[in-house]
């Protein structure tokens, strides 16, 4: 019994002792656990809870429309169209899986072009999407040890066979074409999903199930439009569309400017040159977003507006008018002399006001001989007044009078007896025969070449008066002078036009005197219409070489409908003033009129006459030789025809200008001899559109800033 007793004592002190050990090791890890959450709480406390409370802060910005064009009369020249717009803004950290999800979503509501936009790199990745392991799976004996993620993923989409992806529906492939513009957005910025041809129903329907398309808004958007159609598009220029977005060599400076890569920017023209106040200053919006990329907040950091709106210096009444006298004139010479004018088929005309600088009309038109149905007989094409240069001919001769003057060649009133000359065997005489004795002023009236290649001879040093010469010999020096001197009046330089490009024209470089002597006529270098336009402006306002400019003013959006207030406004800006004597300026202004409006004149028998006369025009025509290469039906040179451009600056009233002109109509046949006039009419037909409008809005009281008042009875 007492045996007994003791086995139970000793079995109960075994059993008090192991449940000890379990009560200590239990104390231990709670204590353990304790220790834990203390240091957790007191030393790590606020930076776990920072990790639970993380959010992030991005900032992202919202494009704005561009700034609109109007005319110098307050008409709208481009303009923009509001339009339904669906956009996609993608929340951080946004799988493929999701896009194609949400693709497959919207595709309920809206619907999306598809034909010619699918590549089959589209197809092979909704493919991919829908049969991930089956894909993965056909690689994984490959060794991709050496590849990056990339080539991996380019090994699974050649696996992917054409028989493959060759017979998804129309439905499947609208919805690849939603899941490719999905994949076009930046993260947390708005990308234009849709904005062509939405309807009520898509507009409305998606705005009711927001709710279910994670990322999804219906909003606004704009396109351009021109309610002038094509005139004068091609200075306007042109902007990219949504699916270009910043060009991609111009990539780096764009993203430093604050662009986003899908924005809409110039390329050409206006819109090129004045992007910096067209494109407007975009809306920021800063995102709060959790440790799950979830947007839990966001705010309204900086306000946008849309672009600033331009001022042309345009006059767009006068432009379709100018447009319309080209394309008469031109049709009316070709049909005329069909055969002989066969290399015609295009002409230029600037219309400026000489005083400001101030392009009003700037014109080109190309003739279609064969238009083919549907197909305009007209395309403009205005740029050859700034890109294209051409031989002028006898209009420079003002420009070669003043330097004459200017350089002690000739005086006032030197009388050169105008007859053919022979240097080495080559004569060289006068378009028009039976000139006689002439001074600076009917040299030009008369357009005496013979005058020109004397001056040039005395400028170079050569005073013989001799007629029939061995050789010539001119000083070195001769032809830098007469550039200079043409330079200042904008002969051979640019002409700093408002325009992201022009030409210069090409200089000649003379290896024997005749070629200085040619120069002097206007018949070894050539010059842009845009250059002939500045050069008679310096001569019509009396020695200022202005800038010329297409933009007038920039404004202020409004909100209106009406300009806003001016931003900027651009005062005529004076490039040089020619060193040269007054009257000898004066010399020249009469020399050009007396071209117009005296018998003996070179375009007296259109200018002097009615209904042009009483405009009072000053002009300065000129006729250069050219050459055309003919080639056969292999596309083999087989001669040159011999043509000639006909050329004419001008301005009117000739006492006090408020208008300069130059025309170029280039290639006429040497023979035709009825279509000669050209850019006489044309100038002509031009200083008659503007004084008939200038009378017209005189009797209805319009002005730049008011186009629809009219005098009160």
């Amino acid at each position: 019994m007492g045996k007994k007793n003791k086995n139970k004592l000793k079995h109960k002190s075994h059993l008090s002792f192991r449940l000890n050990v379990v009560f200590f090791v239990v104390f231990l890890l709670f204590a353990g656990i304790i220790l834990q959450l203390g240091v957790v709480q007191i030393l790590n406390g606020e930076e776990a809870q920072d990790e639970i409370d993380r959010t992030e802060n991005t900032t992202t910005s919202i494009p704005v429309p561009r700034g609109e064009f109007y005319d110098r009369y307050g008409r709208v020249v481009v303009d923009n169209q509001p339009l339904y717009s669906i956009t996609y803004t993608p929340p951080k950290g946004v799988q493929p899986h999701d896009k194609l999800q949400l693709a497959e979503e919207i595709s309920k509501y809206i619907d999306m072009e598809y034909e010619e936009k699918l590549t089959d790199r589209d197809l092979k990745e909704y493919f991919f999407l829908k049969n991930e392991e089956e894909v993965t799976a056909r690689i994984e004996d490959e060794d991709t040890s050496d590849l990056d993620n990339g080539e991996v993923y380019q090994l699974q989409l050649d696996s992917i066979t054409k028989e493959e992806i060759s017979n998804y529906d129309n439905q499947t492939k609208e919805i690849i074409a939603i899941k490719k513009e999905l994949d076009k957005a930046y993260t947390l910025a708005p990308h234009v999903l849709k904005n062509a041809d939405i309807s009520e129903k898509e507009y409305s329907t998606v705005a009711e199930h927001l709710a279910e398309l994670p990322g999804i808004n219906v909003t606004s958007d704009w396109e351009r439009t021109y309610p002038f159609d094509s005139t004068f598009r091609s200075y306007i220029g042109s902007i990219t569309s949504k699916e270009q977005g910043v060009p991609r060599d111009q990539l780096d400076y764009f993203m430093s400017l604050d662009y986003s890569r899908n924005d809409r920017v110039g390329t050409s023209g206006l819109e090129e040159q004045y992007e910096d106040v067209l494109r407007g200053t975009k809306e920021k919006v800063q995102y709060e977003t959790d440790k799950n990329n979830k947007v839990v907040n966001s705010k309204v950091i900086r306000e946008g507006e849309r672009g600033k709106d331009l001022v042309l210096t345009i006059d767009m009444e006068l432009q379709e008018k100018v447009n319309k006298i080209v394309q008469e004139e031109l049709a009316d010479a070709i049909h005329k002399a069909p055969g002989q004018n066969r290399h015609l088929d295009n002409a230029i005309a600037v219309v400026s006001n000489p005083n400001t600088g101030e392009i009003l009309a700037i014109s080109g038109q190309t003739y279609n001989r064969n238009p083919e149905e549907g197909e305009s007989r007209f395309t403009d094409t205005s740029h050859q007044a700034l890109y294209n240069s051409y031989m002028p001919g006898s209009v420079v001769k003002g420009a070669t009078v003043l330097t004459g003057l200017h350089e002690g060649a000739v005086t006032p009133g030197t009388w050169i007896n105008d007859r053919p000359i022979t240097i080495g065997g080559s004569q060289k005489g006068s378009y028009t025969s039976n000139i006689g004795s002439v001074n600076d002023i009917q040299a030009l009236q008369q357009s005496s070449n013979v005058y020109m290649y004397f001056l040039a001879m005395y400028l170079g040093g050569e005073h013989s008066n001799q007629y029939n010469m061995n050789s010539l010999s001119l000083k070195n020096g001769t032809f830098d002078t007469f550039k200079f001197n043409f330079n200042q009046l904008g002969l051979g330089v640019k002409t700093g036009i408002d325009f992201p490009y022009e030409g210069i024209g090409v200089a000649g470089q003379p290896t024997n005197p005749g070629h200085i002597l040619d120069f002097s006529i206007g018949q070894f270098s050539s010059y842009t219409p845009m250059q002939l336009n500045q050069y008679v402006s310096t001569i019509a306002n009396g020695g200022n070489r202005i800038r010329p400019r297409l933009v007038k003013s920039i404004h202020e959006p409004s909100l209106s409908g009406e300009l806003g207030p001016i931003y900027k406004d651009y005062s005529p800006q004076v490039l040089n003033q020619i060193e040269m004597d007054d009257s000898y300026i004066k010399r020249v202004q009469e020399g050009f009129r007396q071209v117009a409006q005296t018998n003996r004149g070179t375009a007296s028998h259109i200018f002097s006459k009615k209904p042009y006369s009483k405009y009072r025009m000053a002009v300065k025509t000129g006729t250069a030789q050219s050459f055309k290469a003919v080639f056969d039906e292999n596309g083999e040179r087989t001669t040159y025809d011999n043509l000639l451009n006909k050329t004419l600056v001008g301005y009117a009233p000739s006492d006090n200008p408020e208008i300069a002109f130059s025309i170029v109509a280039p290639y006429l046949g040497e023979n035709a001899t009825s279509t000669f006039d050209i850019s006489n009419k044309i100038g002509a037909r031009i200083g008659e559109a503007y004084f008939e409008l200038k009378e017209e809005r005189a009797e209805k009281g319009i002005t730049e800033n008011n186009t629809e008042k009219e005098t009160e009875e």
